[in-house]
């Protein structure tokens, strides 16, 4: 079978990885980058304009990996002429342009996938697993954190510093997205925001409570300010541009017959009986690594070529965005936002 020739749209720090990607994956090719910023000489066609590069080089596929408010139009450029697209997280600004996106390609029937890479990251499949089917009975209690320091030459730019850059749009959606795919649905959530750290109008920090729809309860506390290891970046060792992987969890899932705590996928459970005054246990759980983003990129060829459906889907993907959304609202009024 000929590789997939893949066009990326988008060379920033995720389209760059993309391209590394497709560079180490037999099945892919890079076909051609279009990015009007792109400063660089690249080995394939590239181009300003992303129109043009779809009709002179015809791509097979294409991965949008432009700033977050380009999505939506690259996206209905490439649905315009039936090219099946990897959409980066988030896959827009809003729910009604996601929404745009969304039902033009299934109108067009065009395969749409979202970047959320850590779905297929095989510890968050295997928490999933073991929260869903049963293995800590029933889920009562959920914390999560997302804790690290940004470098300060980060925010040189400008908007990294406004309404909308901040540590949640940018990175905590992904844990929300993780608590969503391990848990279930988000249902409500409120939540305070500070920006004390570092002065910018955009949040540096976040405590968030979450209300599941199986009945579940859970807090997530994110900053970007602040010397520390709980974070997925840190903690699981998913991204070799981080330091060594820290070996401590950022996750922690509880229920009624033991508990697990990620990505250090320990296990704690009562063995002969249970209370306050009855030891626990812990068990660690082998897991086979694997990249995500290698995961995913395959994943996409196959859902590109028509074998599988995505695992996850533009309207999966929106709900993940509204729920970040409704942070932001209840951040804003201080009172609890429904997300269902």
């Amino acid at each position: 079978m000929l590789p997939l020739r893949i066009a990326v749209v988008g060379t920033g720090q995720f389209g760059r990885k993309h391209i590394q990607t497709i560079a180490g994956e037999p099945l892919a090719e890079l076909a051609a980058v279009a990015d009007p910023a792109l400063r660089e000489t690249l080995a394939v066609p590239c181009f300003a304009d992303v129109r043009e590069m779809l009709d002179k080089v015809e791509p097979e596929a294409v991965i949008v990996a432009t700033p977050n408010r380009h999505h939506v139009s690259v996206g209905l450029a490439c649905v315009e002429r039936r090219v099946p697209l990897l959409v980066e997280k988030p896959i827009a600004d809003s729910v009604a342009d996601s929404m745009k996106l969304v039902e033009a390609a299934g109108k067009a029937r065009v395969p749409l996938l979202v970047g959320h890479h850590r779905r297929h990251n095989p510890l968050i499949e295997k928490a999933r697993e073991i929260v869903q089917g049963g293995g800590i009975g029933r889920l009562a209690a959920v914390a999560a954190l997302w804790l690290l320091q940004k470098p300060d030459d980060y925010f040189n730019v400008a908007w990294r510093r406004e309404a909308g850059g901040g540590p949640l749009l940018i990175n905590a959606i992904h844990d929300i997205d993780d608590l969503r795919f391990i848990c279930g649905e988000i249902t409500q959530v409120r939540a305070a925001t500070a920006n004390s750290a570092r002065g910018f109008q955009v949040e540096d920090t976040a405590a968030i409570t979450l209300r599941f729809a199986n009945g579940a309860l859970g807090t997530l506390t994110v900053s970007d300010a602040v010397a520390a290891p709980w974070s997925w970046e840190l903690a699981s060792g998913e991204a070799a541009a981080y330091p060594p992987r820290q070996h401590e969890p950022c996750y922690f899932f509880a229920g009624t017959a033991g508990s697990l705590a990620l990505p250090e996928m320990d296990v704690w459970t009562y063995r002969d009986r249970t209370g306050w005054y009855a030891p626990l246990t812990r068990e660690k759980i082998a897991v086979q690594g694997a990249d995500p983003q290698v995961r995913q990129l395959r994943h996409f060829i196959r859902v590109a070529r028509g074998e599988e459906p995505p695992r996850v889907s533009g309207a999966d993907a929106t709900r993940t965005l509204a729920t970040v959304l409704a942070v932001h609202e209840a951040a804003r009024t201080g009172a609890a936002v429904d997300t269902s």
